[in-house]
């Protein structure tokens, strides 16, 4: 049954609670979502972060954003674009950027802590390809900010919504857990339907082409 799970095509989507492999993170998102529900007037929820992993005939991919970059060879891990966390003008420094892994064979930090386990949310070959083609497009936004007029910031589950959107994949109909929310992903959509501001910093963008 293993065997055939892996050479069946699929992209699974993953909701890990923010924050699962690190108290900083975590503190920082409780902090920021009891702020959120104070001004919204609701209670506090429980805050995910999107991942997804692509299975095609040419091999097992993961996609995630991340940041801090830990170091300079992004090669290793299948980084394919870059963009600004908080302010352009800080992007020359590395903890200040994040980066769009597409990784053959990688790893994705905290994936047993992923709630419900993995989502199916396509098993159709063209559709995944396209996730895997376009994780090199994706507008490298200034993470932390709300550019797009959302009413919410760009950030990593940004990036996972605009890639299935784009695809082809109802994004829009995908949820977190219950009790929770994923931070971003309408911003994503948005971004995916061509809202997109025209002073939109470039990214390092690598390669389009896989494996």
């Amino acid at each position: 049954m293993i065997a055939d799970r892996h050479r069946s095509v699929y992209v699974e989507l993953f909701w890990i609670p923010l924050g699962a492999g690190g108290w900083f993170v975590r503190l920082n998102g409780r902090l920021y979502e009891a702020v959120q529900a104070f001004v919204g007037r609701r209670r506090p929820l429980d805050l995910y972060h999107a991942a997804l992993e692509v299975h095609v005939p040419e091999g097992r991919f993961v996609i995630e954003n991340a940041w801090p970059i830990p170091n300079a060879d992004g090669g290793t891990r299948g980084v394919v674009a870059e963009g600004p966390v908080g302010s352009p003008s800080l992007a020359r420094f590395r903890f200040l950027r994040y980066e769009i892994r597409r990784w053959r064979d990688g790893v994705i930090p905290d994936v047993k802590a992923a709630v419900g386990g993995p989502r199916r949310v396509t098993d159709d070959l063209d559709a995944a390809r396209r996730v895997l083609d376009l994780t090199g497009s994706v507008p490298p936004l200034v993470w932390g900010r709300d550019e797009l007029g959302a009413g919410e910031m760009w950030n990593s589950n940004s990036v996972v919504a605009w890639l299935l959107a784009r695809s082809g994949i109802r994004a829009e109909r995908l949820q977190p857990p219950t009790g929770g929310r994923a931070p971003g992903w309408r911003a994503g959509i948005l971004a995916a339907r061509g809202v997109v501001p025209a002073t939109a910093v470039a990214g390092t963008a690598g390669s389009g082409r896989w494996p």
